[in-house]
């Protein structure tokens, strides 16, 4: 479910996002006749600057972004067109279609399938869906997409990069309730995702993916506590861990630690809104465990802003830290073939993020439904890791500043 901020000026700036998720929320008004047709769609046209030469930024590791080493500017870490198609067939049962075309992992733009889900409103406080559902992890988890949903130009990588999956396949149950003067939207879900990591078929799968979250609203307050757990599989570089079990003990060690191979991995996440309309504040903390090569981070971030008419101007500090060493000494060296597998193996785990960035931006709605925005962002790589850059060659240092510029169109229609 959206979450729909009740300020007036919010409830204006956003009025296009929330046109394009009525047939999921349910609000829009009764037509005399069914079934009734609700049909949208959103973008963005963004362009990223990055000053890094041996490196790529991205938005997210299942997009290979492209600016910095591939681009000196690029459209694809942001741009993405979607289209939404929502039916109500009664008043109890209603479906949803979204497609969403944006850069992924085989350097394609090949829409795809975000949600497609069939709900049934058992009572005016229960629904319950089967398909194709948001995750509803983050405070925007319902809405990350839409960039004209977002004050910023995207919502910071160190806590939404973290879990780029945005969807699974499966069901939920959402239950509204009230305790004293506040509102809450608890939802339990059930499923499985996968998504295609290279050209090959390899894929990284989520299985019995279950999750619970808790949306809770008090005037111009928003709390979403939630957590996630599923048993992850990634086949991409199971030939290196392979590999390293052909090294007796030691190398069998590292591959039962390292491999993702039905590792069971958690997420916990507590994000908290303030927007009284005229400004706001924003903060998100998060806990991701995979017990496996992808890391065990721990991330946050606190911005805010102030709406000045059709302008925006807004600021954030991002933080996400490793918990877990981004190099081991792996096999002995002396042993054939071990130092390049050690390498290869250090080159994964440099790819825990320990990173933080300073933000800072403005928005312009100059129309209802369309929005410019100008973002920097500096961000630097602490430790051993390479932060949440993709694409890192052999010549990249760490720990130095790294600076950013975006600028975005966003609209609904």
């Amino acid at each position: 479910m959206p979450i729909m901020k009740k300020s007036p000026l919010s409830l204006r700036a956003h009025q296009g996002a929330s046109l394009l998720f009525l047939a999921i929320s349910g609000t829009a008004a009764q037509a005399a006749s069914l079934p009734e047709w609700t049909l949208g769609g959103f973008g963005t046209a963004g362009l990223v600057h990055s000053s890094e030469r041996q490196a790529d930024y991205s938005a997210n590791v299942i997009n290979r972004g492209g600016a910095g080493r591939t681009d000196r500017w690029s459209g694809s870490v942001d741009s993405r067109l979607g289209a939404q198609l929502g039916v109500e067939f009664t008043p109890r049962w209603s479906a949803v279609l979204q497609v969403i075309a944006e850069h992924n992992l085989q350097n394609s733009w090949l829409p795809v399938v975000e949600w497609a889900n069939l709900k049934y409103q058992a009572t005016p406080e229960l629904s319950l869906r089967l398909g194709r559902i948001a995750l509803p992890i983050y405070l925007a988890g319902d809405y990350r997409k839409p960039g004209y949903a977002l004050e910023w130009v995207r919502p910071p990588v160190e806590v939404y990069g973290s879990l780029p999956v945005s969807n699974s396949d499966g069901v939920d149950a959402s239950y509204r309730w009230q305790a004293g003067a506040t509102n809450n939207l608890t939802q339990v879900f059930y499923g499985h995702t996968s998504i295609e990591t290279d050209d090959g078929g390899k894929r990284a799968r989520g299985r019995q993916l279950a999750g619970l979250s808790n949306t809770t609203t008090y005037g111009a307050l928003t709390i979403r506590a939630s957590a996630l757990t599923a048993e992850l599989t990634v086949d991409l570089v199971r030939p290196l861990f392979d590999a390293f079990r052909q090294y007796g003990l030691r190398g069998g060690q590292i591959a039962d630690r390292y491999d993702a191979d039905h590792k069971r991995v958690a997420i916990a996440n507590l994000g908290v809104s303030y927007d009284t309309g005229d400004w706001f504040l924003q903060a998100e903390g998060s806990r991701l465990n995979t017990r496996s090569f992808l890391g065990d981070k721990s991330s946050m971030y606190l911005g805010g802003g102030y709406r000045l008419g059709a302008w925006t101007p807004y600021a954030t500090y991002a933080k996400v830290k490793a918990n877990v060493p981004n190099r081991d000494a792996g096999i002995d060296s002396a042993q054939p073939g071990a130092a390049y597998l050690n390498g290869q193996l250090n080159a994964l785990l440099q790819r825990i993020s320990s990173q933080h960035t300073i933000s800072t931006g403005v928005r312009w709605d100059f129309l209802p439904d369309r929005a410019v925005k100008l973002q920097y962002d500096r961000l630097r790589p602490t430790g051993a890791s390479s932060g949440t850059l993709v694409n890192v060659q052999p010549g990249f240092r760490t720990a130095h500043p790294i600076h950013v510029v975006s600028i975005a169109l966003d609209f609904v229609f």
